[in-house]
């Protein structure tokens, strides 16, 4: 799908791929793209968008209630104090991705953030943020993988050792967190919009 804004079942145009699914509409104009803050929130939102890594996000937005029951709702203080029987709980856990790599990752990164200070996470991330005024894409063509910004964002988690983010996963991330605006031009949901 690589053309612009199409109407939904109640005829308001939307990006393609939000009209793919239930779910997806419920996302697309609920959620994605909008501001998302704070380091619980954003700490799971990165942890999910690891997980989708190499699967498509349909199959993790349909699990997200079983990766917020597994991993103690994402906050980070308590996936911090996870010990060994909790990570093989994980990787039998049929709510989930069973992905040892990314398990590991989810568990490292939390115990590392937890030793960061309030906001800090939040303030990273946020910092990426591209300057205001970049066209809203027109087609779904327009919108891109990865830019400057979230190599940048990638290299800064990285250097801090945050694992299993690169410069999709931090694209995506900024998608999802509402650093960045890639609904269609002409899409309800852009700025914020949805139902």
């Amino acid at each position: 799908m690589t053309g612009g804004s199409i109407p939904g079942p109640d005829g308001l145009p939307r990006c393609p791929w939000g009209l793919s699914t239930e779910d997806y509409t419920a996302y697309h104009d609920e959620e994605w793209g909008r501001p998302v803050h704070g380091d619980d929130a954003l700490f799971e939102r990165l942890c999910l968008e690891a997980f989708q890594s190499g699967l498509s996000w349909i199959t993790i937005l349909r699990r997200r209630e079983g990766f917020r029951a597994a991993f103690a709702g994402f906050r980070i203080e308590a996936v911090a104090a996870f010990g060994e029987a909790d990570r093989e709980r994980l990787l039998v856990d049929e709510g989930i991705i069973r992905n040892r790599a990314k398990i590991d990752a989810t568990l490292a990164n939390a115990k590392l953030l937890a030793g960061w200070d309030p906001g800090e996470l939040d303030a990273l991330i946020w910092s990426h943020a591209p300057e205001p005024g970049r066209p809203a894409p027109r087609t779904l063509a327009d919108v891109p993988a990865v830019t400057d910004e979230s190599t940048a964002l990638a290299k800064a988690l990285k250097k801090r050792g945050v694992r299993f983010v690169g410069p999709t996963t931090a694209y995506a991330l900024m998608q999802a967190c509402g650093l960045v605006d890639d609904h269609l031009k002409d899409c309800v949901a852009r700025g914020g919009g949805g139902r």
